[in-house]
């Protein structure tokens, strides 16, 4: 009987010992297979193991704010630029220039949202931090891989590098005269197909989202009709603009170039009240807004140039005869960097020149100008939430609408910025 109790227990023990260690291994492979099985889910972007279950659960939400000061070393406080920053010269001081927040979100597999409010904006003169909207648009995907789709609401208008890089990206301070002219806040309301190889697509991507300072996907190739009003303006007539743009990034070895060529053409009607006492103008207020505009971009590894010229036809405020006429324009810029990485930090300086000659069809009598402006500066980011931008701007306009004639302003300032990322 004693060895029978001792065997007996001898073959419990052998068993909960080789029950115990079962338990051990099945754990610990069910440990391993949960990194597979989550790269296998990105892989497949997780439609197969896991369904879209309601429209909240795939909201992102992201921004950025930009406080800033203009008038350091300030040597003439007429100098002025409404297009680019209100808080230039007398009456300007700290400013909030913009506070975005973004909501943004993939609810179906063929079906992406995006709105941006800003918070900063200025509706007239005196006014200052109104909500206004920027940006409300869905993008309606063709094929399974996205890469053609539509583009319906209010957006950024396909035209000029510039204009569709984000301020959030965007190295000095304010975009061009030149190109950003053609659309008032860069946005308008229409629809746009897009068309870009996933590869291309992801390329893209990775321009904005290593620091290159890209423009966001528009596609290898873009067409759309929009009102020709701009962003946030009534219709005033039924006609519609036509925009069309080729643009593609060549990976040349380590570096990266992108070559694009882009046009737009429509009538433009001018808003009654935006017009002076007195001008003259044609009596259905309808211009011919056409232009065409090429840009070269050098991604800075660690050099970049970003180079962009435009020419075309508008309306512009003629001041031998007091009125409006539709009038030849043409203008460009030429950006230069040099991105440094120093541990986690980035500083990239950087020179802008640009120059412009033409209307505003968007300010008081469509406005001329002549525009020669040089800017040197660098922006220093510690940390990927916060950026730093000192740019000294030495700027020689003429501008001239019907009240005010001939007025030439010549000066320098210092100019800061502090951005918050989030």
């Amino acid at each position: 009987m004693g060895k029978n109790a001792t065997l007996k227990r001898t073959v419990l023990s052998i068993l909960i010992g080789l029950w115990g260690l079962g338990l051990f291994a099945q754990q610990d492979s069910t440990q391993k297979e949960k990194p597979m099985q989550r790269e296998l889910s990105e892989q497949t972007g997780g439609e197969k193991k896991r369904p879209f279950k309601g429209w909240f659960e795939n909201i992102s939400i992201r921004g950025y704010m930009q406080v800033r000061y203009n008038r350091l070393l300030e040597t003439n406080p007429k100098l002025k630029c409404e297009q680019c920053d209100r808080s230039w010269g007398d009456g300007g001081g700290i400013s909030i220039r913009r506070m975005r927040i973004i909501l943004f979100g993939k609810i179906h597999e063929r079906v992406f949202f995006y709105i941006q409010p800003d918070f900063a904006s200025s509706p007239g003169s005196g006014l200052a931090n109104f909500a206004q909207l920027r940006d409300a648009y869905v993008d309606i995907g063709v094929d399974r891989k996205n890469e053609f789709r539509f583009r319906i609401g209010q957006s950024k208008v396909p035209f000029g590098f510039e204009n569709m890089q984000s301020s959030q990206n965007r190295l000095p301070l304010d975009r061009n005269d030149a190109l950003n002219s053609a659309v008032s806040n860069e946005r308008d309301l229409g629809v746009f197909f897009y068309w870009a190889p996933q590869k291309i697509r992801e390329r893209f991507s990775m321009l904005v989202n290593e620091g290159l300072k890209g423009s966001g996907d528009y596609g290898v190739v873009g067409l759309g009709v929009y009102n020709g009003q701009t962003a946030n303006q009534p219709t005033l007539n039924k006609g519609v603009h036509i925009a069309a743009r080729v643009s593609y990034p060549f990976q040349v070895k380590s570096q990266i170039i992108e070559a694009s060529l882009q046009g737009y053409t429509g009538k433009y009607q001018i808003d009654r009240s935006r017009l002076s006492e007195g001008v003259k103008f044609k009596n259905d207020l309808l211009y011919t807004d056409q232009r065409i505009a090429t840009s070269f971009i050098l991604y800075p590894k660690p050099f970049g140039i970003l180079a962009e010229y435009n020419i075309g036809r508008g309306p512009q405020f003629n001041r031998h005869t007091d009125s409006i006429e539709t009038k030849f324009l043409h203008g460009g810029y030429v950006t230069m960097s040099y991105m440094v990485k120093i541990k986690k930090q980035l500083l990239i300086p950087f020179g802008r020149a640009q120059f412009y000659t033409g209307g505003k069809k968007h300010e008081t009598d469509a406005r001329s100008y002549w525009v020669n402006e040089y800017e040197l500066g660098v922006e220093w980011q510690p940390i990927k939430y916060f950026e730093f931008v000192a740019m000294y701007t030495y700027s020689k306009r003429r501008f001239e609408d019907f009240k005010t004639q001939e007025n030439f302003q010549e000066g320098g300032l210092l100019r800061l910025q502090a951005q918050l990322n989030f």
